[in-house]
């Protein structure tokens, strides 16, 4: 068996090193602190609202749990991102080619890393700071001990960054002695640090311009601001983890729970032939199809690019042998990718009333209208832009829709399940989150299952 292995760049790999990323006792440890943390933050919201309306109890601590629960899994599900190469970032670098590509890769790949470390090195003051206070979570759990969480997290997603700067060890090995040079500018920099403000601003602006993570440059402007203001940076992790257990907050890792269960259970074909058999014979029926089963599918992934995905490779064929020109059709498609996320229990409506700290209910109200009005509008602009001979079109057919509807059932029930948990007053939106995670997967196993 060769102790090496021979990489896309044509470098000799240890295979000892590759497959210690890749796999290993690291990967199982994450991935099964992961699933424990999601489980946990299903099962805890259910427990209670089972004992509260058998027993009228509930589970001490639980809200405290599941709270913790999203911040494990956000830095974890961080550090699991930066492993598999899909941290968020711009594109820009991919059009680069040669050595000012990788020229690019290392000083981006550097800069994050050397971002990654100050959060973890302020991260860790923070929770040592928290472990002198004492305080308990729930069951003689230290809340100390969960935060540890976050000075872990960022120090893998450093590391991380370095290992995918190139192929080769020792490229990565330039790349640290890079970050490891940065890491000394900032800490005994050349000028003030306010002086160095501008400088530093403009060289993370230029790394995010060749493909450091967004994270990056969040986390990078605030340091950057703080060490030039000569203020603690313990004081970031401090407020990312009071955002971070935000008792609204778990809601997002639960919706997207069930969205993730929504793709992956084959429920884009199946909403496609509702809406194709219920609005296909009207005149502009792909456009209508496209806006309305879009707008549902976004509405439960909470996110535009995974609607695309999940569906251009259907609606594009549907609008084009419709008669639809090819920009029409890409533009009606992108755009009709975003209408659900004004309709509950999309994302952003929570993000945006945990920051403003206005009732998530409400949001979820107040976003009713102006998303039918957004889907209504796309749909008409869809319309305007199919062809103006006249086309023959399929006639309605009731078997048809009725078998459509009928194998979309449990897709067609998960909003009335999630609108039941929110507003008919058994549950919490964290517990009602909880409930349609529940109802996602449970609909998928039984489809799976028949």
């Amino acid at each position: 068996m060769p102790d090496h292995v021979t990489t896309a760049s044509g470098q000799w790999e240890p295979k000892t090193a590759i497959d210690a990323s890749q796999s290993g006792w690291l990967r199982w440890l994450e991935n099964g602190v992961l699933c424990v943390a999601l489980v946990a933050l299903v099962v805890l919201p259910l427990l209670e609202i089972v004992l509260r309306a058998t027993l009228q109890t509930g589970i001490s601590g639980s809200n405290a749990l599941v709270q913790h629960m999203t911040l494990v899994i956000g830095m974890l599900g961080g550090a699991v991102a930066a492993r598999e190469k899909r941290l968020l970032a711009l594109s820009t670098g991919a059009f680069l080619k040669g050595r000012v590509k990788l020229g690019a890769a290392l000083f981006s790949g550097a800069v994050a890393a050397t971002i990654g470390f100050f959060l973890g090195v302020a991260s860790f003051q923070f929770v040592l700071t928290e472990k002198e206070d004492g305080s308990i979570l729930a069951y003689s759990i230290p809340v100390w001990l969960l935060q540890s969480v976050m000075p872990l997290g960022f120090v893998l997603v450093a590391v991380r960054l370095l290992y995918h700067t190139g192929e080769c060890w020792k490229f990565r090995a330039l790349a640290a002695m890079l970050t490891g040079l940065l890491v000394l500018l900032a800490l005994r920099p050349p000028m003030s640090p306010s002086e160095a403000v501008a400088p530093a601003l403009i060289g993370l602006l230029a790394a995010t311009a060749l493909g450091s993570p967004v994270f990056a440059t969040l986390g990078g402007a605030a340091l950057i601001l703080f060490w030039g203001a000569d203020l603690p940076i313990a004081s970031i992790p401090l407020d990312h983890y009071r955002l971070v257990i935000n008792p609204s907050l778990p809601t997002i890792p639960l919706f997207t729970l069930a969205g993730y269960f929504l793709a992956e259970g084959g429920a884009s074909q199946r909403l496609v032939r509702v809406f194709q058999a219920l609005f296909g014979q009207f005149r502009g029926g792909p456009a209508i199809v496209t806006s309305l089963v879009c707008a549902f599918f976004t509405s439960f992934t909470g996110a535009s690019g995974v609607t695309i995905l999940a569906l251009g490779g259907l609606l594009m064929p549907v609008l084009l042998t419709a008669g639809y020109p090819p920009k029409s059709a890409l533009g009606l498609l992108t755009g009709a990718g975003s209408l659900g996320l004004l309709f509950p229990p999309c994302l952003p409506l929570i993000l945006y009333a945990v920051v403003a700290k206005i009732s998530i209910e409400e949001m979820f109200l107040g976003g009713v209208v102006p998303g039918i009005l957004m889907v209504a509008l796309t749909a008409w602009w869809g319309m305007t832009q199919g062809p103006k001979a006249n086309i023959t079109r399929a006639s309605f057919c009731l078997s048809e829709a009725k078998t459509a509807i009928w194998n979309s059932k449990w897709e067609l029930l998960l909003p009335a399940v999630a609108f039941a948990g929110l507003f008919g007053g058994i549950a919490t939106p964290v517990e009602a989150a909880a409930l349609t995670a529940l109802y996602a997967r449970l609909w998928r196993h039984s489809f799976i299952v028949t």
